[in-house]
């Protein structure tokens, strides 16, 4: 079981007793207000996300992690790869993603969780690059992204929702852990 510890986080695998957690921070507005065409998610439908992750670990040998306080165990979010297939333009490719409640923003949590994900993704999984993708103005996952010495790329727009997007990366060469 792939598991990677911070000094204040523990990100893992998911298990049953993710769901609801995980289901209260997709049913607030703000935390979603980033995501796909904002909506919040119910509780079977945050069950088929886990579930669409879970899956892509078992296929990529990546996927997002379930993200928990070390000091509590309480879940705080998901922070982890995926395969942006929504958005061929960039493929191949491998996106870093976070989603936290909203009671944890402002803490370093994100870019705590991200750092350790990116570090996972171009050491352990010998990934040779790794792209950010955020909608213009969200300037929280903005300075996340800034943090993790990710470099502007391009920006595009979503071929579902059409919003504007932004494309960062950074590949091993640039990479300082």
């Amino acid at each position: 079981m792939t598991e990677i510890r911070t000094p204040r986080l523990l990100l893992r695998r998911w298990s049953d007793d993710d769901l609801v957690p995980l289901s209260e921070i997709n049913a607030d507005p703000e935390v979603m207000r980033w995501i796909g065409d904002g909506s919040t998610l119910d509780l079977d439908s945050t069950a088929e996300e886990i579930e669409r992750w879970e899956d892509e670990w078992d296929e990529e040998g990546f996927g997002l992690f379930a993200v928990e306080l070390l000091a509590s165990g309480e879940l705080i979010g998901a922070v982890g790869l995926s395969v942006p297939e929504d958005l061929p333009e960039v493929m191949p490719a491998v996106d870093i993603r976070w989603r936290l409640g909203r009671q944890y923003w402002g803490q370093g949590y994100a870019s705590e969780a991200a750092q350790a994900t990116l570090e996972f993704a171009l050491q352990d999984r010998g990934l040779d690059r790794v792209i950010a993708v955020h909608r213009a103005g969200n300037e929280d996952s903005e300075n996340v992204i800034r943090k993790l010495g990710m470099v502007h790329e391009r920006d595009t727009e979503d071929p579902e929702h059409g919003h504007l997007l932004q494309i960062h990366s950074i590949d091993l060469t640039e990479y300082e852990a």
